[in-house]
């Protein structure tokens, strides 16, 4: 924990030594048991975030309220897991990992059940908050048990696992939401959260295992958090990485605020019709994360990073360039939108890895400061995708842009030589660790 456990060294505290794929410990490999757990605690935001998805055209009327004004309860949600992630990554540094997620989840569970009785959408807003708050805590503790655990590659290849379950929310979210309006109202979509916490709750409480123990927990306190953040931020690695992930999940929210008016207003696709189709994207998702693992083995993390924001950001421009002449319709915006989906798959299991490799000891605050960076981007993409029109071109604008820009900041604010060093850190992490994997993995089954 040496090198991982400092706070923001500079690259010459880091060891450049660069083991062989070969070389790097077997015993990381996570049990079954644990990646099923963790799947489950990050499978709640994404289920949070995209089961009412098919409600949207239809909350507006009913709420007597805007397309626009409905789309901004998207963004409520991801103002609260933001929030939520900055509060609740520091309490789990503070008190372990296993309190501060039964407890965020518990707030996740009663705003789910009073978004059941919501009277206007200012107050589903409002409440939508609330949720992605509770979620929060599934999602930040999910990442920080990770490194807990894991660094380096292992850290990167589990990382990659867990975005199948993240890939797969996509498939089944909209999906259950759009079931769930056959025989219920959009109100019903919010019950059946509200379960879903609860089972959350349960499967939290009962069987995962306490992976920061005593000794390595940190004092909470609002100007300890403050500087923990601080010094996070003053790593330019850390904060251009932290910035990269929240544009690119920026490009997601852009596609996932907009697809509903797209799909059904412009294509003319029904609810049923919309998940499915809004699912199939998933599948290029969960198929680059998965490449991601096997690539590991031959490429460093900062390589795979960099060919996921190339493959996005090219797909992105041509999905402008389609949508704004009309060319190919519904076809080739799907093709293009898996395209620019399995660039992200690319990205988001390697910053992690790459961003966390030097903060063993502050884990939690930094899972909770890149996890608030992404929505707190993504937060500003879904009203953007309103403003321009909810068309198809205003879709294909806000995601394009988005991977452009986290292009631009990996290359000036990060840059080459930061990104190799986080790769050299990352490699050291795991090699000094390589003697407590046992222990951990042990501890964790």
């Amino acid at each position: 924990m040496s090198v991982s456990g400092a706070c923001a060294p500079g690259p010459s505290n880091i060891t450049s030594v660069r083991p062989s794929p070969s070389s790097l410990p077997a015993v990381t490999a996570p049990t079954l048991r644990l990646v099923l757990l963790l799947g489950v605690l990050v499978a709640l935001g994404p289920f949070t975030i995209d089961m009412y998805l098919p409600a949207l055209p239809v909350i507006g009327p009913d709420l007597g309220s805007t397309p626009a004004a409905v789309q901004l309860t998207l963004t409520g949600t991801l103002v609260g897991v933001a929030v939520g992630q900055l509060v609740i990554g520091p309490l789990s540094d503070a008190l372990g990992r296993r309190r501060p997620l039964v407890a965020g989840v518990a707030v996740h569970v009663v705003a789910s059940l009073l978004c059941v009785v919501a009277p206007s959408v200012t107050v589903l807003g409002v409440l939508r908050g609330f949720q992605g708050f509770g979620a929060a805590a599934a999602s930040v503790i999910g990442m920080a048990v990770v490194r807990d655990l894991f660094s380096g590659r292992a850290a990167a290849a589990l990382f990659s696992r867990l975005m199948l379950v993240i890939g797969a929310s996509p498939v089944l979210a909209p999906t259950v939401g759009g079931e769930v309006l056959r025989w219920n109202t959009w109100r019903g979509v919010f019950a059946v959260l509200a379960v879903l916490g609860t089972a959350v709750v349960v499967a939290a409480a009962r069987a995962l295992p306490e992976t920061l123990p005593p000794h390595r927990r940190r004092d909470v306190g609002v100007t300890r958090s403050v500087r923990t953040y601080a010094a996070l931020l003053r790593d330019r690695a850390f904060a251009g990485l932290a910035l990269v992930g929240g544009l690119v999940m920026a490009a997601v929210f852009g596609y996932v605020s907009g697809s509903t008016f797209v799909f059904q207003d412009q294509y003319g696709l029904s609810q049923q019709e919309f998940a499915l189709v809004f699912g199939s994207g998933a599948v290029a998702l969960i198929g680059a994360t998965q490449l991601t693992a096997r690539l590991l083995r031959r490429w460093a993390p900062r390589q795979i990073l960099v060919a996921g924001l190339a493959i996005g950001t090219a797909a992105g421009a041509l999905l402008v360039a389609v949508t704004a002449i009309g060319l190919g319709g519904l076809p080739a915006v799907l093709v293009l939108l898996w395209a620019v989906l399995a660039g992200q798959g690319l990205i988001f299991p390697t910053i992690p890895a790459l961003a966390m490799a030097r903060y063993g000891a502050t884990a939690g605050s930094a899972a909770a400061l890149l996890g608030a960076a992404q929505m707190g981007v993504a937060a500003m993409a879904a009203p953007v995708v309103g403003l321009l029109g909810t068309d198809a071109l205003a879709m294909s604008v806000t995601v394009a842009g988005a991977m452009l820009a986290g292009g631009c900041v990996l290359a000036v604010i990060v840059g080459p030589r930061r990104l190799a060093d986080l790769d050299a850190a990352a490699e050291a992490a795991e090699a000094a660790e390589a003697t407590e994997a046992p222990t951990k993995v042990l501890t964790a089954s």
